[in-house]
């Protein structure tokens, strides 16, 4: 079956505001090419209520990674760790660089990278270590942080899932030096296609800036500061559209309105599968850290990867469209030949045996109490 044909999709994108009408603005205001007034209006919110030293909007959270390689300016030979169970932008953005990765595993209880075990990983040609939130559930940023001092490695976060989460009481995209967002379709806050790079450490800001505009400092013209703007630096066409960020600002407008709905989601699945836990079916661990977590993702682990399988296959006959999610890295075509070897057991079991269940602001309750029956039911057969 096509996704389109479900009776129940895995994600709707939403729209619960004024998002027409701020097109509509924008392409009224004549200027649609980008950094015009909404993606001020977007880069101003996440300074302030994020305490962002600088927030560059882009049109991708892959483009704020490959921002974040340029700005640590990687060499090749320097090397990067990263999680094996994620996606190919959060390597792909140092591997163009020239950059080794050095994958990481999985923690036993999260997919989250298991920070223990890191240090194992470092060695004098390490540069950085790239964190993802999966889930929006947050790593364990203290231990993390105490890790990349000792060693004087840079963080930077992937934070693509994980807009408006929290690691106690610190939000998520303000640990790293610099953090990447994404506002893809599937996120929680959306604007088709979108992404925001977070710079955390002011020394980095102005070459940023540059970077994110092909490499000129026409920004600083605009502002007055210089009498002309020239090619000064490497860099690329990092800015979207204004059309992009009018969309998303009137999500940002609505954040409160999208959160409290999926997160009432989230804990409806965790509620209503817990009874399956008896069965060794595991569901999300939220550590103490993580409790303000955004509700990205509802999934849980099958026993084995033929029950994965299994359990998606039914809930297809049924209409609905659950998936699983990321595939190993270490051990994908392209980089297998460049890993050295090491097994990633946790990483293999979440990428063979995690579902993910369909969460977007549009489910309805019946429609969400028609996927938990069908959960239940697999496994009363």
């Amino acid at each position: 079956m096509h996704p389109t044909e479900f009776r129940i999709p895995f994600n709707k994108p939403a729209l619960v505001g004024p998002e027409l009408e701020y097109i509509r603005q924008a392409i009224a205001a004549g200027q649609l090419a980008g950094n015009g007034l909404f993606t001020k209006r977007c880069q101003e919110f996440f300074e302030s209520e994020y305490t962002i030293h600088r927030a560059l909007l882009t049109h991708s959270g892959t483009a704020a990674l490959e921002m974040a390689a340029l700005l640590l300016n990687l060499q090749p030979g320097d090397e990067v760790i990263v999680p094996s169970f994620t996606f190919t932008s959060t390597a792909n953005a140092f591997v163009l660089r020239g950059v080794r990765v050095v994958f990481a595993d999985s923690s036993p209880t999260h997919p989250n990278v298991d920070v223990s075990r890191l240090a194992s990983l470092i060695t004098p040609r390490t540069r950085a270590v790239v964190p993802v939130h999966y889930a929006g559930v947050a790593c364990d940023m203290a231990a993390l942080a105490a890790l990349a001092q000792a060693h004087s490695l840079a963080i930077v976060e992937d934070a693509a899932q994980a807009v408006e989460s929290y690691y106690h009481q610190q939000r998520l995209g303000t640990f790293g030096c610099l953090s990447a967002f994404s506002f893809h379709e599937t996120k929680n806050l959306i604007a088709g296609e979108g992404g925001l790079l977070a710079i955390n450490d002011p020394a980095l800001a102005r070459r940023a800036e540059i970077i994110w505009e092909k490499g000129t400092n026409r920004a600083a013209f605009y502002r007055g500061e210089t009498a002309r703007y020239q090619w000064v630096d490497v860099g690329s066409s990092f800015l979207p559209s204004e059309m992009t960020a009018a969309y998303l600002w009137a999500q940002l407008e609505q954040r409160q309105v999208l959160q409290q709905r999926r997160l009432a989601q989230w804990r409806q699945y965790a509620e209503a599968l817990a009874p399956l836990q008896a069965l060794g079916v595991e569901l999300p661990i939220i550590p103490d850290y993580a409790q303000q977590h955004n509700g990205h993702i509802f999934y849980l682990i099958c026993r084995t990867a033929a029950e994965q399988q299994a359990l998606l296959a039914y809930l297809h006959q049924l209409g609905i469209l659950a998936v699983f999610h990321y595939q190993t890295l270490h051990d994908s075509p392209y980089y297998q030949a460049q890993h050295d070897g090491r097994p990633l057991p946790h990483a293999h079991r979440y990428a063979t045996q995690l579902v993910r269940l369909p969460l977007y602001f549009d489910l309805s309750a019946a429609e969400q109490a028609y996927v938990i029956d069908a959960v239940l039911a697999f496994y009363q057969r």
